[in-house]
């Protein structure tokens, strides 16, 4: 049976957005993915930029609020940053709950390559998590 990912950020624009893309490639039909943030910021056009760069197309994606999924049924709730963690306002669900914090490639400074290899270090960070969850997580799904 196909489970429901929500992902979560402060502003679903990067973080978020990147484990959306990776979740729903590892998880392939195993998983309906979808992500949100505590606030609206846009999809960041690095983390889109960073993503095709690995052969996955987020482009498409959409920055939403928390509030527009509540009536969904989420079988696992993973967060990516502390802010949305400690700040996610409460909405009732079976959740599994998961956390892990990655630094926030939009704060990178420095020239235009270095703030590039950060997203891309950040982008392998999440790749990594993304691949272990779905195969601890979703493997047994037929």
């Amino acid at each position: 049976m196909k489970k429901n990912i929500l992902v979560l950020c402060t502003g679903n624009s990067c973080r978020s957005q990147i484990a959306h893309g990776y979740l729903k490639y590892f998880a392939t039909d195993k998983a309906d993915v979808y992500s949100a943030g505590i606030e609206t910021h846009g999809v960041n056009p690095k983390a889109i930029a960073t993503m095709k760069e690995d052969g996955i197309d987020i482009s498409g994606h959409t920055s939403n609020l928390i509030s527009e999924y509540e009536d969904l049924p989420f079988d696992f709730v993973i967060t990516v940053c502390d802010n949305a963690k400690e700040n996610c306002p409460y909405f009732p669900s079976t959740a599994k709950k998961f956390h892990h914090n990655f630094p926030d490639p939009a704060k990178a400074v420095g020239t235009e390559s270095e703030i590039n290899e950060e997203f891309k270090f950040v982008r392998e960070q999440i790749k990594m998590y993304c691949r272990q969850f779905v195969d601890e997580n979703l493997s047994s799904l037929s």
